[in-house]
């Protein structure tokens, strides 16, 4: 009976010494799972009011600690007092100590990482990081800011560049958290590895973003270049519409909406499915094109008179208004436009404009160029 007694109240005190410790008390209040619950809920409720635990909280602990050697909570605690009262070295051995006792356990990593940092021990606290990635419900992307952080400082890069071939599920959220910052662009470049393999890296289309928001479109364009693979000085990328897979903006921005649909054909074709019901932009691409006069022109299949729905523009970057606008039938026939001086970066645009009564507009776009016009032409 006595056996049988002190099975039922085990049972109890596991189901409940989480989730209602102190109902779990009322079964066996002494028992160490019960006062690690009980204590650990007194240490969040005096901290959420910015009040220390009592005394009397800290011996539970310790007395669950001497009951069950095995349990992390105790050291966890431990640690925090030594960290509160100066004393590092006693922190990381209570922390250390709780890690062994739980791998998995999120407080003893963090602690962990936080104190190896604080010593210059960049190896142990990447690993601890690496760990609270593993353990943590969506923990890379949770853990991407610290890493962009960490990677400011060019010292610390050959330490990640370890971090990252051991753990690769890390790297891409660091990337893009780095690539955010237009101040640590080098340091994505540094560690993201050969340009030539980054053509899909969505670290990429953010850093090209970055740097065209502040305005250094020329290393944008010298970045996408390198990782597209393009060494040409071509005004327009991708006229014949074949490049799938060189990122915008500098690669054409093709649009599938409620506006309509801009799709590759084969050919060297743009196929064009305007709906008629919206206004909207079908296709778009940055352009870094010198002060001067330009030529755009074009062949069109399909029904010239509904094409005048759709149209060309052109806009420097951040203006309100076009330089240049054109329907597609005028297009078809050639096009000539000036891009003034303090327009560094100009946005070639493909647009349907809606009517009073909607109709869909069904073309297909080929052999466009952009040509630059001679001066005195």
């Amino acid at each position: 009976m006595l056996l049988a007694t002190a099975v039922v109240r085990n049972a109890a005190v596991a189901s409940l010494a989480e989730s209602r410790p102190s109902a779990a008390a009322e079964f066996w209040a002494s028992h160490p799972a019960v006062e690690i619950s009980s204590a650990m809920t007194a240490i969040a409720q005096n901290a959420r009011v910015a009040h220390p635990p009592p005394a009397s909280t800290f011996r539970m602990m310790a007395d669950a600690a001497a009951k069950d050697p095995l349990a992390p909570e105790p050291y966890l605690v431990r640690g925090v007092q030594a960290q509160t009262a100066g004393d590092g070295a006693a922190a990381q051995g209570a922390f250390e100590a709780a890690q062994w006792r739980d791998p998995r356990s999120l407080a003893a990593a963090y602690f962990l990482a936080d104190r190896y940092f604080r010593i210059g021990d960049a190896r142990r606290g990447l690993s601890e990081v690496a760990a609270l990635a593993r353990l943590s419900p969506n923990g890379a992307a949770i853990m991407a800011p610290y890493l962009a952080a960490y990677g400011r400082d060019p010292a610390n890069w050959p330490a990640l560049r370890s971090l990252f071939a051991a753990n690769p599920e890390l790297a891409t959220p660091a990337l893009v958290a780095l690539a955010s910052d237009v101040a640590t662009v080098p340091a994505v470049l540094a560690l993201a590895g050969s340009p030539a393999a980054s053509g899909q890296a969505s670290w990429l289309a953010r850093l090209l973003v970055t740097l065209t928001t502040a305005g250094q479109y020329e290393k944008a364009r010298q970045i996408w270049a390198r990782a597209a693979g393009v060494r040409s000085q071509e005004l327009l990328h991708d006229a014949s519409f074949t490049d799938k897979l060189s990122p915008p903006p500098f690669n054409w921005t093709l649009t599938s909406s409620a506006v309509g649909l801009a799709e590759r054909q084969a050919g060297g074709r743009l196929h064009v499915l305007f709906y008629g019901q919206q206004d909207g932009i079908l296709a778009t691409q940055l352009l870094l094109l010198p002060p001067g006069k330009y030529r755009l022109s074009m062949s069109l299949a399909g029904d010239p008179s509904r094409a005048q729905a759709l149209n060309w523009s052109v806009w420097c970057d951040r203006a309100d208004s076009a330089i240049m606008s054109v329907t597609l039938d005028g297009a078809a026939r050639g096009r000539e436009f000036w891009v003034p001086s303090g327009c560094p970066a100009q946005w070639l645009k493909l647009s349907g404009s809606s009517g009073e009564i909607s109709q869909q507009v069904d073309v297909t776009i080929a052999g466009l160029r952009l040509e630059r016009v001679p001066s005195g032409a």
